[in-house]
């Protein structure tokens, strides 16, 4: 499907200004990494995070920069853009959104401290593809796990993703052709039918090995980070229009109630799937990007728990698939309550996440 007016307006912005800022990165720093690490020495920050995020920074444009180069050859390989939606031309793109995932995941825990620890049985509930994953959300960094988990197995992902993503353009190139779907937050109607667009494609049947056959698709249900008075506003809203299901969702602490319209959009949608559900903790003292910064290297790693439930377990009526999910969601907010130890919940204004599956 050819670009629309929109996106080739947005892209004459974004894609030259990602270029500069990559040459600009690598030209200036044997200029910017002295002066990071001056920085971090006279406040005494003695491993050096300015100079470790300054590198992870680069590193980000570097392969936002490479996308940006192998999008168009990706493009001509695919008849000039017509096969863009063949199978072939879909595992090509996931093949680079793979890559850039692994490479970061590997950056991340070598600059920044960010381990992934998790035990035998919450990895053997991972596989095999293909599944619903149902991630939670407390930090922007968790919006790769999934895809890095998955991607680790050799199994691809595709994911619900904001519009406001759009404005980095290795997911404008890459990510949306290799079957993510980019949703406007405003738009509910039209957020849901994209999702249920991609759930058709999701489930093409082709030979062994198709893409329909072995990828994971994954959604974030709460929508957005996690922040204390997120969570009371969404319980207050949902107290004012369902009283049942407000009593369902008012104990919750750590997790922000799951938006079921995404989710039973998927589930309609990929009626075979198993679905698995991946809880963590390690990033709640760390809302932002910037908290988390400011304490590279991380000293804990994230952990990880993760749990299938079988489509024969989950039920067919929409309603009940909505208690359902609930019920998931409680048992997110208890394994964040237990690996807290009942500690204070984090504060901090609504943080609005574009949730990409990077």
């Amino acid at each position: 499907m050819p670009a629309s007016t929109g996106a080739w307006r947005r892209r004459v912005r974004t894609v030259p200004m990602m270029l500069a800022a990559t040459v600009l990165g690598v030209i200036a720093a044997p200029i910017w990494i002295p002066a990071a690490a001056a920085v971090d020495v006279i406040q005494r920050r003695w491993r050096l995070p300015q100079v470790r995020v300054g590198l992870f920074a680069l590193q980000y444009a570097l392969n936002d920069s490479m996308e940006i180069v192998l999008a168009p050859l990706l493009w001509l390989v695919a008849g000039f853009g017509r096969r863009l939606t063949s199978e072939t031309s879909i595992r090509r793109h996931q093949w680079v959104q793979a890559w850039s995932i692994a490479v970061l995941g590997r950056r991340a825990e070598r600059l920044l401290g960010l381990r992934v620890d998790i035990d035998a049985a919450s990895q053997a509930a991972l596989a095999p593809a293909p599944v619903i994953v149902l991630c939670r959300h407390v930090n922007i960094v968790d919006s790769s796990l999934p895809s890095l988990l998955y991607g680790r197995l050799g199994i691809p992902s595709r994911g619900v993703i904001m519009a406001e993503m759009l404005a980095d353009p290795g997911f404008d190139l890459i990510y949306a052709r290799a079957g993510s779907v980019f949703i406007p937050r405003a738009d509910g109607a039209n957020a849901l039918a994209l999702v249920a667009e991609m759930s058709r494609q999701a489930q093409r049947v082709g030979g062994v090995g198709r893409v329909g056959r072995v990828d994971a698709v994954v959604i974030f249900p709460e929508g957005r980070l996690f922040r204390a008075d997120a969570r009371d506003r969404a319980i207050e809203r949902i107290a004012a229009t369902d009283p049942v299901r407000a009593e369902r969702v008012s104990a919750l602490r750590h997790v922000i109630p799951a938006r079921p319209g995404g989710v039973l959009a998927l589930l309609a949608g990929l009626p075979e799937r198993d679905v698995v559900v991946i809880a963590h903790t390690g990033l709640e003292r760390y809302p932002t990007f910037a908290d988390l910064a400011r304490a590279v290297p991380l000293a804990e790693p994230i952990r990880v728990t993760a749990w299938r439930t079988a489509r024969a377990d989950i039920p067919v009526e929409t309603g009940e698939q909505a208690v359902w999910l609930a019920a998931q969601w409680r048992r997110v907010d208890r394994i964040v309550e237990e690996a807290r130890g009942g500690s204070p919940e984090p504060g901090g204004e609504v943080s609005r996440c574009p949730c990409p599956p990077r």
